[in-house]
């Protein structure tokens, strides 16, 4: 309870530092991002004989993103973001690289779409990672939006929510799938 008390006064206190600031973000040139958050993460697998399609809670870090400033209100990104959950005992995480546009609607409000490469492998901090037989690629896609909490001249944090949905190829002709819905804070320099 007490972990929690001190995120809603530190995003408070964020929110309302925000408000009061005047307007002088400069977005050009390169663009590097992470964000930290969770949410909610549903698979099922077409193996009959391994349904596994409840939705689990899990965490999205490290959701990365880098690219470049076309204009003051467009971006051209790569994304890698996802989400990880358990299957038998064990960590996996379905990640996606995805090349992606972002676009201000509104000063602080953004939105983001793109495609690429999913993948569904083992938690990056599970034991005997290079021993993991399955590493499954397929496709994905992603839309997100925020909105810009804290603006300053070359940072902006902002408040992010995303939906992502994949889908890998599996051995014997089956096809594992992904929704993931998270929500979280964006740490972002331009």
């Amino acid at each position: 309870m007490k972990n929690i008390l001190i995120f809603v006064f530190t995003f408070c206190t964020l929110l309302s530092y925000g408000q009061n600031e005047i307007n002088q973000i400069e977005r050009k040139g390169f663009v590097i991002g992470f964000e930290i958050g969770g949410g909610v993460i549903s698979i099922s697998d077409s193996d009959q004989e391994i349904p596994f399609d409840e939705a689990q809670v899990g965490g999205s870090f490290p959701n990365l993103k880098l690219g470049w400033m076309v204009n003051d209100r467009l971006a051209i990104l790569g994304m890698y973001s996802g989400m990880s959950y358990k299957y038998q005992d064990k960590d996996r995480s379905f990640d996606a690289f995805m090349p992606s546009v972002q676009y201000w609607v509104k000063d602080r409000w953004w939105v983001n779409a793109g495609a690429g490469i999913a993948m569904d492998i083992p938690a990056f901090y599970e034991d005997n990672i290079k021993d993991e037989e399955e590493w499954n690629f397929g496709g994905a896609v992603v839309f997100s939006t925020g909105y810009e909490l804290v603006q300053k001249k070359n940072f902006a944090l902002d408040l992010q929510t995303q939906l992502q949905m994949g889908w890998t190829y599996l051995d014997n002709d089956r096809e594992r799938d992904a929704v993931i819905l998270s929500i979280g804070l964006g740490f972002n320099w331009y």
